[in-house]
Parts: C-alpha cells; sequence; structure tokens
C-alpha cells in the first residue's frame, strides 16, 4: 500500500505555516519513506461564526517542492477546475512534472468552498459544465499534446504544450454526485474518496460502488479505475477536529503505540485499496513520525 500525507499549509485549522516548516514537513516526509506529498488547493476559508483563514497557493508550493525533493511522489488533492485556464493548468502541470523528474499526479474536481470563489471573482453558475469543459480540455492536451476547444465557457484555439506533457501522468479526480461521478469514469485514471476513518464507512462504501456503476455506464472495466481514499489521522494531542467535526470519520492514533494506526491503514489495504492520502491531526513532524512507525508495520 502506499501511504502519502497531506502538507500543512493552512488546510487544518491554523494560519498558514511559515514556508521553512512546511518544507521541514515534506523532507522529514520523504526521509521517513512515506510515498506521496499532497496539496490542497484553496484560497481562503471563509466559515459563517468562523476567523477568516488563509493558505499557501497550491501550484506554488507543488512547484518548488518538486525542486526541494527527489523521490516521494507529489500530488494534488484536488485541484478546482474552476480557478484556472485548464489550457494553462496541462502546461503547468508538463512544467513542475518535469523539474520533479515525473512524479506529479494530477488531481482536480470541481471545487466546493462558494465563498472563495466569490472573493477571487470566479463565477458559481454552471459549477459542472464549467468543470467537464475544462476538464475534457485539460485530460486531450495531457494525453495528445495538442488540442482546440469550442465550449460555452471554454475555448482554445490549437493549444499545444511545447515540449509535451509525460502523456501518462496520472489524472485523478474526486466527485460525489452522479454527473460528477460520470466525468471520474471518463475522464480520470484514478478516483479519491475522502474523508474516512474505516473501510466500512458506508458512504465510502456507497461511493466506490456509484464509480463501479459510472464506469458500467460508459462500458469502462471499474476494475481500470484506480481507487484511492483520503484517511483522517487523529492523535490525542490534536488541538483540532481535522477535515472532519464528526469523530466517527477518524482513524484513532495512540501517543505510545504505533499499532492502532497500523491495524487501521491495514484494514484499508485488506479492503483492496492500494494508497491512501492521509490527513494528520496535529499535523507537524512528531506526529508525522508516528505514522511512519505505523506504514513500518504494515510493510
Amino acid at each position: 500500500m502506499k501511504v502519502g500525507v497531506l502538507l500543512p499549509m493552512g488546510n487544518h485549522g491554523s494560519a498558514p505555516e511559515p514556508w521553512p516548516e512546511v518544507l521541514a514537513f515534506a523532507q522529514r516526509a520523504e526521509s521517513l519513506g512515506l510515498d506521496a506529498l499532497w496539496v490542497v488547493d484553496h484560497t481562503l476559508f471563509r466559515f459563517p461564526g468562523a476567523p477568516e483563514r488563509g493558505i499557501h497557493e497550491a501550484w506554488s508550493v507543488l512547484a518548488a517542492l518538486a525542486a526541494a525533493t527527489s523521490r516521494v511522489e507529489l500530488g494534488t488533492l484536488v485541484l478546482g477546475l474552476r480557478m484556472r485556464n485548464p489550457a494553462l493548468l496541462a502546461k503547468m502541470a508538463a512544467t513542475t512534472d518535469e523539474i520533479s523528474g515525473g512524479r506529479l499526479t494530477l488531481g482536480v474536481g470541481a471545487g466546493w468552498h462558494d465563498p472563495e470563489y466569490t472573493a477571487f471573482g470566479y463565477p458559481l453558475d454552471h459549477r459542472l459544465g464549467r468543470t467537464e469543459e475544462a476538464f475534457e480540455l485539460l485530460v486531450a492536451l495531457i494525453r495528445e499534446g495538442r488540442a482546440s476547444a469550442d465550449g460555452q465557457w471554454v475555448q482554445a484555439d490549437d493549444a499545444a504544450i511545447l515540449p509535451p506533457t509525460r502523456s501518462s501522468m496520472r489524472i485523478l479526480s474526486a466527485g460525489r454526485g452522479p454527473r460528477m461521478m460520470g466525468m471520474v469514469a471518463r475522464l480520470a485514471d484514478a478516483a479519491n474518496i475522502a474523508w474516512m476513518g474505516r473501510p466500512t464507512d458506508p458512504v465510502l462504501v456507497e461511493r466506490m460502488a456509484a464509480l463501479d456503476r459510472a464506469c458500467e455506464a460508459i462500458h469502462r472495466d471499474p476494475a481500470t479505475l484506480e481507487r484511492t481514499v483520503g484517511v483522517s489521522v487523529r492523535y490525542p494531542d490534536a488541538i483540532v477536529d481535522g477535515p472532519s467535526p464528526d469523530r466517527g470519520k477518524n482513524l484513532d492514533g495512540a501517543l505510545d503505540s504505533a499499532l492502532p494506526v497500523a491495524d487501521g491503514l491495514r484494514a484499508f489495504a485488506d479492503a483492496g485499496y492500494p494508497e491512501v492520502q492521509v490527513w494528520l491531526e496535529p499535523m507537524n513532524i512528531a506526529a508525522l513520525e508516528r505514522l511512519a512507525e505505523s506504514v513500518a508495520l504494515i510493510r
């Protein structure tokens, strides 16, 4: 099983960590043998009744890590397709993948936090229509290196990625509703469902079944769509909830034993999931080292 980890960059209940702390976390994860580093894609957080929070820009962090690491895989979980011109995003992906030596997974989705879209001037209408047109052009440019589009919201006139991108770059996506699930089945190499604490979670089971149905509807073998799961690991010294206030969504760790997290991760492997992305709480190097001890027990 591949075990990756999300980076602390302002996405877990605090102000953005200074860049030296983000870099130290990433390089320690690589030295500990974890398989991947993942960034989330937001510009700010505005929730009712809560203080406004900032976050580092995802692609800037990812490009810096492409040069600052050498082995660990890199990925986006996931980029909001409505935030960037898809043709330019394909060019950005090609460049960052080149810098990293071919370690990039390009994760994309529809986005969900409306206040940041409003604040930065992105339209809220036709969310899935805009996403679908952008997704189609992005995939065409990654796979073929050249494409045109004449959609309602997305246009490109013989856009070319020069030098060409790595056509085998893994494209990952996430979805909940039927239409987005259909896009994942049609356009992605891998799917992600997050955030879970155990493989028997009814939401996880149903969404994976929905992905199967979406593949079958277009005559794609569901086994050809890789499945990944975002796993929320929470240790007793955490001071914020993590990705969900529902503690039942967490895999609970212990301060004095690596076994609870090791057993939890092994359960995902036994359920047929070859890759997980871990959201740690607390999101610091001490917790990272505890996670690595657990990962070592399942290898």
